[in-house]
């Protein structure tokens, strides 16, 4: 049923006129954000992290909802989005930091934050002409995440499990960067029970030691980017690459970029789920900091 209840739901975002799902989007967040459900009570607890004292919080999360369902929307029409608009609507800030990278032999790998439209990023690398490698969290059911792949395999991506696959992800990322590839990793949250511990934004946090670890290993370019909305497009910007030291150190410089982008774009942060240590579950109603 939840398959079948996304696969009506992406046909149907896809038929309809942009402007009409896009206010039924928007007006969707809105009743979520008001709702105050799980996910954005975790939201609005994340962003008050982030963000100084004093901040409306109820408008920052109301805010950062419209983002959210902004990326889901854009997640089901991305296939019937032209090549020339994906590229033409991409604001690359420091863009000569990837293309130096992927003009090199070593293999690059783009490590980012759930902001904006990672998925819209990755298909304006696959649209220039760069074909990349990613890892996918599996999903419930089985269809539903085969449905994902499906999609994400449309648009120029290969796509790795990251669990039950043929060969753990880690041999087959270092496999690919090892030929001069390319490895796209969402990074600020971990999904494994060994997270590298990071000071994220004063408090700690764990992170993954993949990508620092894939660069030690291949001895790859390792570049944080972060993204954000614009009003008709999408903006990316690209960190200094983060020198080969040791695990620990890298995976802590990701973490200072991500922060420095997320301080600077906080509502298109979408992250639902608890990240630090400290956390207790979020509370359910309540305005300021």
């Amino acid at each position: 049923m939840t398959d079948l209840a996304y696969a009506a739901g992406w046909r149907m975002v896809r038929l309809l006129p942009e402007r009409v799902a896009a206010v039924a989007f928007m007006a969707a967040a809105d009743v979520a954000a008001r709702r105050g459900g799980r996910g954005a009570r975790r939201l609005r607890s994340n962003l008050a992290r982030v963000v100084p004292p004093g901040t409306d919080l109820d408008r920052l999360t109301r805010v950062a909802m419209r983002s959210y369902a902004r990326y889901w929307l854009e997640v089901f029409r991305l296939q019937d989005i032209s090549r020339d608009r994906i590229i033409g609507g991409m604001r690359m800030l420091d863009e000569p930091r990837l293309r130096d990278a992927l003009a090199s032999s070593h293999g690059t790998i783009a490590a980012l934050p759930h902001m904006g439209n990672w998925e819209h990023a990755g298909a304006w690398l696959a649209a220039n002409g760069e074909p990349f490698t990613t890892v996918a969290e599996r999903l419930e059911p089985a269809s539903l995440f085969d449905r994902f792949i499906r999609f994400r395999s449309a648009l120029g991506m290969e796509v790795i499990p990251l669990t039950g696959g043929e060969q753990p992800p880690f041999d087959l990322l270092a496999d690919r960067l090892n030929k001069g590839g390319t490895v796209c990793l969402l990074a600020d949250r971990d999904l494994s029970a060994d997270g590298v511990p990071v000071v994220f934004f004063g408090a700690t946090a764990t992170m993954p030691s993949g990508p620092a670890a894939l660069a030690l290993r291949t001895g790859a370019t390792l570049l944080p980017a972060t993204l954000w909305f614009d009003r008709d497009g999408w903006s990316v910007r690209i960190h200094p690459a983060v020198p080969h030291t040791d695990v620990a150190r890298m995976t802590q410089a990701l973490a200072d970029a991500f922060a420095e982008g997320i301080a600077a774009h906080p509502a298109d942060w979408h992250m639902l789920q608890r990240i630090w240590r400290d956390e207790q579950p979020a509370a359910r109603t309540g305005t300021g900091t």
